[in-house]
């Protein structure tokens, strides 16, 4: 993390759960409920915020096996996605909170004439309705969810993709996120990154993460850079 601050951009992608959203309480709830009506065991909002970032087919496989990586058995995972997405679609925002900051960093961003996307692993079905109910829909340029693209984060894709849409360079663009997604999006994309530490990152630190800088909220990252 070796940088000269503040950083010239042109341009930030923000990602949604973790980031701009306290998402974990309505995904941990359709994870309750869809463990009682398969008869799994109970899972909790701990567990679950661990699970939190590959999109929702993902933290579907992690709560049936588990585990981060398992598979699990395909006909048990073909019964349960539309469980746990009829549970997460019912109540995609009951609980989810913008986070401190997030409104303010914007706002900030935006005065000083930078580009403002979301970019995130979630499916637009619940993407678009959450951004909505909780005010932030109209705050962005760009919107991609993650199934708007062939590929999704770490994959570089949707940043690249966010460059040739705002017509600029990679290094002339910042991803704020809160994970090793994140990170490994916006280094293989070689755009700058910075995270915020109150996100969900599998549970880990993310000192840990190969970032340019943490940041407490995205009031101060927008402190941090300057439009280039």
């Amino acid at each position: 993390m070796n940088m000269s601050f503040p950083l010239p951009i042109k341009a930030v992608v923000i990602d949604l759960d973790g980031t701009l959203l306290d998402t974990a309480p309505d995904l941990a709830d359709a994870a309750i409920a869809m463990a009682a009506e398969l008869g799994l065991p109970p899972i909790d909002l701990a567990t679950v915020k661990t699970y939190i970032g590959n999109g929702v087919s993902r933290l579907a496989k992690r709560v049936l096996t588990r585990d981060m990586d398992a598979e699990p058995d395909v006909e048990l995972f073909s019964r349960a996605l539309p469980i746990y997405e009829k549970h997460y679609a019912a109540h995609v925002s009951r609980k989810s909170q913008v986070f401190p900051g997030v409104r303010e960093g914007i706002a900030a961003l935006k005065q000083a004439g930078l580009h403002v996307a979301c970019i995130t692993n979630k499916a637009e079905k619940f993407t678009v309705p959450l951004l909505k109910d909780t005010g932030l829909f109209d705050c962005f340029e760009l919107i991609l969810s993650g199934d708007t693209l062939p590929k999704k984060k770490p994959d570089p894709m949707p940043l690249l993709h966010a460059c040739k849409h705002f017509g600029i360079a990679p290094k002339d663009l910042l991803l704020i996120g809160d994970s090793l997604n994140d990170a490994q999006a916006a280094r293989a994309a070689a755009c700058h990154v910075f995270v915020v530490p109150y996100g969900y990152n599998r549970g880990r630190d993310v000192r840990e993460l190969d970032v340019d800088a943490i940041v407490p909220t995205l009031l101060d990252a927008a402190q941090k850079v300057v439009k280039g």
